[in-house]
């Protein structure tokens, strides 16, 4: 590939994975404003819908799994095809809708393995593309996350206003499988030998904590503590950050707030979450992804302490806000931290090992917060085991200590 090209395609790829996270996760957190005229209209209970929000989670981790081993060996053009076909019939079955067994069968299963290469290709296309700036690169194509949450929350608010739920779940989920679909015929898995500003990669300072001296094989990184660490600190935060993306608008909703100003609060957290993305894959690569994933857990608990007195609409926008940069600092940062800590030998298989154990934590949270509130009747017990939880993930960070490589183990 000439250099001129090679330069372009980088940064196309940053393009195109800042598109795919923005479509998909944005889509996702739309179920959030979509949860309570499905409620209305059939009467479910509040952890009965969740339950499939939470199976299409777990089903995005566990074909991650095996997404991101394909990825790792054929590249992300005919996996983001295939996925993004899966996206859209979802969706489009969700407008004929009438059981309970459709709903976890065609938004869990069927729109959940679309969801399956949204984390995986977009991040490990990143981390494979670029060395030195891979954290800012990241940052960036979060910060599609936020745009997403940010944006479709509001137009599916706006749709279900003037044409319906049903209408408005198969249009929007359509309209990114068809742009997914697209978008991934442009997508190649790496560069090459040369690094995307056409220089050889350059040798790393021996900073174990930073970058690891090796990549470390698939094989190897499964016999690390530091691997399984990781894996269970995702599953504690995941558990914990998706319980709020849920649930928030139905919290506001019991606040006395009106939908259109509810699902502002969702877009409120995707909003500031964009600044957490960029500003946290700036700081990643100057200071490292374990401590800006550290700061972002002051956040997290300084606005889950606030949420527990937070009744008014002005309130509920502060947590947002506050949240929202901790959000954003969250997601950049598992990925880097991947590659920080085992190389991008295998960082496809890893990563989606890691994405899997948050996606269990993410379908297991929503899930229990459901079923607690129809048990109490309020959310503050949900709220005070979530505070509970992000500090034993804060904890798992703090312990996690730089890998060594076998050849240098004595």
């Amino acid at each position: 590939m000439p250099a001129l090209q090679r330069n372009f395609y980088a940064y196309l790829m940053v393009a195109i994975c800042f598109s795919i996270q923005a479509l998909g996760v944005g889509t996702y957190i739309a179920f959030g404003v979509f949860f309570n005229p499905i409620m209305e209209e059939f009467g479910w209970t509040r952890a009965a819908i969740a339950g499939a929000s939470s199976t299409a989670f777990f089903c995005w981790g566990l074909f991650g799994i095996i997404i991101g081993r394909l990825n790792d060996r054929f590249g992300p053009r005919y996996l983001m095809t295939i996925t993004a076909i899966f996206f859209g019939l979802g969706c489009v079955l969700m407008a004929r809708l009438t059981s309970l067994s459709e709903l976890y069968l065609y938004y869990g299963i069927i729109f959940g393995i679309g969801l399956s290469s949204i984390d995986v290709i977009a991040l490990t296309t990143i981390a494979r593309w670029f060395t030195s700036r891979r954290g800012v690169m990241t940052g960036i194509a979060k910060v599609g996350t936020g745009a997403g949450q940010f944006a479709i929350p509001l137009l599916a608010s706006g749709l279900i206003l003037t044409h319906g739920w049903r209408w408005s779940f198969a249009a929007i989920g359509v309209s990114a499988a068809v742009i997914l679909i697209a978008i991934a015929q442009l997508m190649r898995r790496d560069p090459g030998v040369l690094t995307p500003d056409q220089r050889p990669a350059p040798a790393r300072r021996h900073r174990p904590t930073r970058q690891p001296a090796t990549s470390l094989p698939l094989s190897q990184a499964l016999k690390t503590i530091q691997l399984w660490t990781i894996c269970l600190l995702n599953l504690f935060l995941v558990f914990c950050l998706m319980i709020i993306m849920l649930h928030i608008v139905p919290h506001a909703r019991d606040c006395g707030v009106s939908p259109i100003k509810a699902a502002g609060i969702l877009s409120t957290i995707g909003a500031v979450s964009m600044v957490g993305r960029f500003v946290s894959g700036l700081m990643i690569d100057r200071k490292g992804s374990k401590r800006v994933m550290l700061a972002c857990f002051i956040l997290l608990l300084a606005g889950l302490g606030w949420l527990q007195v937070a009744h008014k609409l002005w309130m509920l926008y502060l947590f947002a806000a506050v949240y929202g940069l901790a959000h954003g600092g969250f997601f950049t940062a598992i990925s880097p931290l991947v590659a920080e800590w085992f190389g991008i030998h295998s960082h496809g298989a890893l990563f989606g090992l890691v994405v899997f154990f948050g996606t269990t934590g993410g379908a297991v949270g929503p899930f229990f917060a459901g079923h607690l509130f129809d048990q109490s009747g309020s959310y503050q017990s949900t709220f005070w085991m979530i505070m509970a939880m992000a500090v034993i993930a804060m904890g798992l960070l703090i312990s996690l200590r730089p890998v060594t490589p076998p050849a240098d183990r004595s």
